[in-house]
């Protein structure tokens, strides 16, 4: 885990969905604030099971559990829509309902990470981070 990703989110959901695609239940990934930022925001609208962060040197990292041993994991799709090279920013009016409602974007505001329901309803924009159903 020595290797240091230029966008962390982009290797977060990366990780995510190879997890997914070989039917691991957990993953462990170098930790950051944007990266429990972005696993809280999932784990508050059930798209993932539980996390936590353990300390340690030089790092710490943080211990996701996609989905429980014997079940089907949440999320079908995610994907990073603000890459690097190309930032994506939209107005609380352009904030729209991801797959009618069955899914959502995780938004990054001026009052943190929140989803594009609640970002639409506290009238706030921002950098589109993550698409997620």
């Amino acid at each position: 885990m020595s290797i240091q990703s230029t966008d962390q989110v982009a290797d977060l959901i990366t990780r995510i969905r190879n997890a997914i695609e070989v039917g691991k239940n957990e993953i462990v990934v170098p930790t950051s604030k944007l990266k429990v930022a972005v696993v809280d925001v999932l784990k508050k609208n059930g798209y993932i099971a539980s996390f936590e962060v353990v300390d340690g040197t030089p790092r710490g990292v943080l211990r996701i559990v996609v989905n429980e041993p014997g079940t089907v994991a949440k999320i079908n799709e995610i994907t990073k829509v603000s890459k690097p090279g190309r930032r994506v920013y939209a107005g609380a009016a352009e904030l729209k309902a991801v797959k009618s409602g069955r899914g959502m974007v995780i938004v990054s505001t001026s009052r943190g990470l929140m989803t594009g329901r609640e970002a639409r309803k506290n009238g706030l924009g921002g950098e589109v981070l993550v698409r997620v159903w």
